[in-house]
């Protein structure tokens, strides 16, 4: 495993809308409660519907440019700028990705069903490089994936996308959203765990993404505060962790910042082993910041191991194709494509 110690903070506005069909969103084909109904917690459709802060103006060190690659391990750090702290040189818990990782930093957006590829061609005329697809587990809201193929990922890669791989597996025992409470963690969390991590590389690798492909487990909002759904929501989580990262992928996680993501991070503090090399979290506002999320300090999973997904069930249209997506802001590792 080797460090990254370079900087590379990506900030982003998005403002493009459209009108016209729409399809289904994020991971529910249900429209989303209300925010009062949610009360800050995750959608059904796996979108956070809080609020927060405005995005802080502090200056940041410039990213790399949107739709591009992060630099590989030894290039020249970033130089460093006044209000933006340096990096540790020895990250803790939840910052150490591995050589392989495969580092995106720009625009992601992800929707339910996996775009065709002529939509996928159509939308290179739009900011985003990159899309999430809901590639594995028992609590998917859009199990049928007709496009989603080896062949769909090698063609995506090639014409210039990048894929983020979603994984929703079991779900916490506590978990809010009404169409996830049949799928909730039941027996042993960490043999349950365990089983659905080698899934997960299974289904990946079957699709042709390679060792060093980041997997984002979707872990939808849960009542953290209650500690044995919390502790068993953990164990379940650091044994598909470690299945993952036992076969050479990158463990990542998805969840609300206000239960799944604000849990790990208390975590992270308190030193628990075998948390994710990535987090994923939603808190729908009006600007991405991936560096400003109120629940985490800012040296966590860092420099390049965070997405932002800060707005969710926008209807979009790109080269003539309409689509109903969360947006998300990427710095973090995504698949390798064979």
């Amino acid at each position: 495993m080797m460090i990254r110690r370079w900087l590379a903070l990506a900030v982003a506005v998005a403002s493009a809308a459209g009108a016209g069909v729409t399809t289904a969103y994020g991971d529910s084909a249900a429209p989303p409660p209300s925010p009062e109904q949610v009360r800050g917690e995750v959608t059904p459709g796996g979108s956070e519907a809080d609020s927060a802060p405005e995005p802080s103006l502090r200056p940041r060190p410039l990213p790399a440019p949107e739709g591009q690659q992060a630099p590989r391990p030894g290039a020249v750090p970033a130089q460093p700028v006044p209000g933006v702290p340096e990096f540790p040189a020895f990250p803790e818990a939840g910052q150490v990705l591995p050589e392989e990782a495969n580092v995106f930093r720009g625009k992601a957006f992800d929707t339910c069903h996996a775009p065709s590829m002529g939509v996928l061609r159509n939308w290179r005329a739009s900011d985003y490089r990159a899309v999430g697809v809901y590639f594995g587990g028992r609590g998917r809201a859009c199990p049928n994936q007709p496009n989603l193929t080896p062949e769909y990922l090698t063609e995506g890669d090639r014409i210039g996308w990048n894929f983020l791989p979603i994984y929703v597996g079991s779900q916490s025992p506590c978990v809010i959203a009404a169409n996830k409470q049949n799928v909730r963690i039941t027996g042993d969390p960490v043999g349950r765990g365990a089983a659905e991590g080698a899934d997960a590389v299974d289904r990946a690798a079957a699709l042709g993404m390679e060792r060093g492909s980041a997997l984002y487990l979707d872990m939808e909002a849960y009542d953290h505060r209650k500690a044995d759904c919390a502790a068993t929501t953990l164990a379940f989580v650091r044994a598909w962790n470690r299945a993952v990262t036992d076969s050479g992928y990158v463990p990542g996680f998805y969840s609300s910042a206000s239960s799944g993501i604000s849990h790990l991070e208390s975590e992270r503090r308190a030193g628990t082993t075998d948390l994710p090399a990535a987090i994923w979290f939603a808190r729908w506002q009006q600007q991405p910041d991936l560096w400003g999320e109120p629940v985490l300090d800012r040296q966590a999973w860092a420099p390049d191991a965070r997405i932002h997904q800060y707005a969710g069930n926008v209807t979009e249209t790109h080269g003539g194709s309409t689509l109903t997506i969360d947006r998300n802001q990427v710095s973090a590792p995504v698949a390798r494509i064979s």
